[in-house]
């Protein structure tokens, strides 16, 4: 793997888990000093971040993290939430037994992590939960969208984990995905990754509230 890459999955994860929080400021010589890398690797490192809507990068203001407002958000994950239908109802029709076994893997993954309140570890279980969704649709352009805009998404996602009972209901609605998957029923499949991942009512309150709990944290 090329140094710009992992230097971009490792300010990703850095803003996944809200340890640079939405703008934080990214600046070129700071990151060549905190890393050891020269400045070509961080240059495009950056560009990829940008690329992915992580961060802006503005002319003679350097790279911040970027802030999605309320109603940008609720749009992002209502696209999401239709990405994934459509990549379930593929899924459900066209995984192999080996993609269905690895689903089920991920889940029990996600079982273990939610008996011992580990929502990290979770996080990073659901995300090969849904990852093997995506691969088992079998169209890679949809599976490579469903990607991007999931990445897109990642510190929200995150957040939303640590909300109180958040792992156990999502877990539950896990469980109803895979048995739908499993049974090969395209429509039932598509409805509960729909409702999985559309952020609404009073989850969407919930993540708004964690938001401005990261924030009021950032700035003590």
């Amino acid at each position: 793997m090329k140094i710009s890459d992992k230097l971009r999955e490792k300010i990703e994860e850095q803003i996944a888990t809200g340890e640079l929080s939405p703008g934080s400021s990214l600046d070129e010589a700071t990151l060549v000093e905190q890393h050891g890398v020269s400045r070509t690797p961080v240059r495009e490192a950056l560009i990829q971040l940008a690329a992915q809507g992580l961060i802006e990068i503005r002319p003679r203001h350097g790279a911040v993290v970027t802030s999605i407002g309320p109603a940008r958000l609720m749009e992002m994950f209502e696209v999401m939430g239709e990405l994934e239908a459509l990549c379930g109802r593929l899924a459900a029709r066209r995984m192999k037994d080996s993609e269905r076994a690895g689903l089920i893997a991920a889940h029990e993954a996600c079982e273990k992590a939610r008996a011992e309140q580990d929502s990290d570890t979770y996080f990073y279980c659901n995300e090969r939960f849904h990852a093997a969704i995506y691969a088992g649709s079998h169209n890679i352009f949809l599976a490579e969208q469903a990607l991007l805009l999931h990445r897109r998404l990642r510190p929200y996602r995150r957040l939303q984990l640590r909300v109180r009972n958040r792992m156990g209901t999502s877990f539950k609605e896990h469980e109803a995905i895979v048995r739908s998957i499993i049974a090969g029923d395209a429509d039932a499949t598509a409805v509960a990754l729909r409702d999985h991942v559309v952020v609404q009512g009073e989850r969407f309150g919930d993540l708004l509230a964690s938001l401005a709990e990261l924030a009021t944290a950032s700035e003590a």
